[in-house]
């Protein structure tokens, strides 16, 4: 991936976007919680991919922003399309993209109309900003081949922080839409919980094969841990972390503020 310095000449999604990639990809850690759990996310969602999609499948990445999973999987060999509602932000990846084979689909995902369906889709960070989770995850499973797969992440909605209702709980979602899409964790409408996951698994013809807690508190610099993270090196942070996904299953579900999910398509 190729290095970029913010210019003036930039239009504003493209300076909006880059200090998240000075923290995602480029090794700054001005705010330390951020940045790790980042480094997680990152990490987990694409071991989910790596262990069961082959090189070379097919992979579409949905609301791919300014493309740093995408291009991870273009140069580690897959046939990558980026897609994001923002088409100015194609010209952003593209002065990132180094090498691997990508291709650019702005808009819409579901109005597209790809002629072909794909080995994978990824979805990171974005059911938690759609009214009808259920419906999203079945027009994504829409567009799998056969035996396909999804992987997704999305912040846990068991955390002991969260307030936002339960899907599940939800009566009519309807009432959501106009708020839909909004970024950051302001535009967050529901946080999903490990077991709604599951049942919107089985709504859509998905099996979850695969479901992963991670990153507690203190590793995301929350309830402010953010300035002992400055005094921690990054190892004791990490094993931190590793010795918190041994808790009992009740407790992780509490302390983690992220989760990721892998589902295979029923066909």
């Amino acid at each position: 991936m190729k290095r970029q310095y913010i210019q003036d000449t930039w239009p504003e999604t493209w300076k909006y976007s880059y200090p998240y990639d000075l923290q995602e990809i480029w090794g700054e850690t001005t705010h330390r919680g951020y940045a790790y759990a980042y480094a997680n996310r990152r990490k987990i969602t694409l071991d989910l991919l790596y262990e069961v999609v082959p090189k070379g499948a097919a992979v579409l990445d949905v609301a791919a922003a300014q493309g740093n999973f995408s291009l991870s999987l273009a140069e580690a060999g897959y046939q990558v399309t980026w897609n994001d509602l923002r088409e100015e932000l194609v010209d952003y990846v593209k002065l990132k993209h180094e090498y691997g084979t990508i291709e650019f689909a702005p808009g819409n995902v579901f109005e597209l109309g790809f002629s072909d369906r794909f080995d994978c889709v990824l979805i990171t960070e974005i059911i938690e900003h759609v009214a009808h989770p259920d419906d999203f995850l079945k027009k994504i499973t829409a567009m799998l081949k056969p035996c396909g797969y999804i992987i997704m992440s999305t912040p846990n909605g068991a955390y002991f922080r969260n307030h936002l209702p339960r899907f599940s709980e939800c009566v009519d979602s309807s009432q959501f839409e106009a708020v839909q899409f909004k970024p950051n964790s302001d535009g967050h409408i529901f946080l999903l919980w490990p077991d709604e996951i599951k049942q919107l698994a089985d709504q859509s013809n998905l099996v979850l094969e695969k479901h992963v807690l991670f990153t507690n508190s203190l590793t995301a610099g929350h309830v402010k841990l953010e300035p002992v993270l400055k005094l921690l090196p990054r190892s004791a942070v990490e094993g931190l972390e590793v010795l918190s996904q041994r808790f009992p299953s009740g407790i992780l579900k509490k302390i983690s503020t992220s989760s990721a999910s892998r589902f295979k398509k029923i066909e």
